[in-house]
């Protein structure tokens, strides 16, 4: 089986991020390398920003294109966690911007979050199927061991944090209607955002770890006593939340850079049903970076 074939890469980076460009415009990270990583499922966002960051290499991808280019639904997110994955990515912090269903989880606060609804409509939210059957579980979305670590990181920081909180992915790009808002926190949700699907169901099947750090923004359109959400509240409150960030950012990393192995990890072992040999060349083809460990073992 030939693997679909990539310029030979300089360096193998185990974390990622993805979120806006801001978090790598930085004072003393320096930059390493762009790339270019073209995958089976077109280009991702934006090329690869791979930077040292204390010491670490960290590869930055910009989720909606550097300028803020891409819609929630236009992000390539096969070919964003397919180029990871080839750079050899083992961990992802997704950093998103999300609005509040709670008087507990205030604008300014960070959210490690622990549970996800889906309530997209977009397509493309796997890399099964064209003659290939899989499941992986996703009964906890993002990856404990992940999030105990950004934790201890935002505890060391005292920054206001919340260390769970259920995310509802909402399609957009309008933001929710009062009806939608009360909706959702009838269900006891704390987060609205538009961006962890299908990132996070990507990762998984894809074998990385996963953790999304939600910046809250503002209290979505349900809170009488507030102004109801708006692009100018979301970018300022983003700004402030993204230069918190920052500072914390190299003991993120330095923290995450002790985790080695992790069931997020083998998440693929048992999830694929179809027998390798009726898999379509072209689909095993562009699977194999993910699953020819697999395939090969039952030869």
């Amino acid at each position: 089986m030939v693997p679909y074939v990539l310029k030979e890469i300089f360096m193998s980076v185990r974390l990622a991020v993805i979120g806006g460009s801001g978090l790598y415009e930085m004072e003393g990270m320096r930059l390493l390398e762009q790339r270019e990583v073209p995958t089976p499922w077109g280009m991702p966002s934006d090329p690869v920003t791979i930077a040292d960051v204390d010491g670490q290499a960290v590869a930055f991808l910009p989720r909606h294109g550097k300028g803020h280019r891409l819609q929630p639904s236009e992000i390539p997110s096969r070919a964003n966690i397919w180029a990871l994955k080839s750079l050899g990515v083992e961990q992802i912090v997704s950093v998103s911007a999300v609005g509040s269903l709670s008087d507990e989880y205030a604008p300014g606060e960070f959210v490690l979050c622990d549970s996800l609804i889906d309530k997209t409509l977009r397509g493309a939210s796997s890399f099964f199927g064209d003659g290939v059957v899989g499941h992986v579980s996703f009964a906890h979305p993002f990856c404990a061991g992940m999030r105990a670590a950004i934790v201890d990181v935002l505890v060391a920081h005292a920054h206001p944090h919340h260390k769970d909180g259920t995310y509802v992915c909402m399609e957009g790009p309008a933001f929710s209607t009062r009806g939608e808002s009360d909706l959702h926190r009838s269900w006891r949700a704390a987060l609205i955002g538009m961006t962890a699907v299908p990132e996070a169901k990507l990762a998984r099947e894809a074998e990385i770890c996963y953790a999304t750090i939600a910046m809250v923004t503002d209290y979505d359109c349900w809170k009488e006593s507030e102004e109801s959400v708006s692009v100018e509240m979301v970018v300022a409150t983003m700004k402030s939340n993204t230069r918190s960030l920052q500072r914390m950012l190299p003991d993120i990393v330095k923290g995450l850079a002790g985790r080695d192995d992790c069931p997020c990890r083998h998440a693929a072992a048992n999830a694929i049903m179809t027998e390798p040999s009726l898999i379509p060349y072209e689909t095993r083809r562009r699977l194999s970076l993910l699953y020819d460990k697999y395939w090969k073992a039952k030869g």
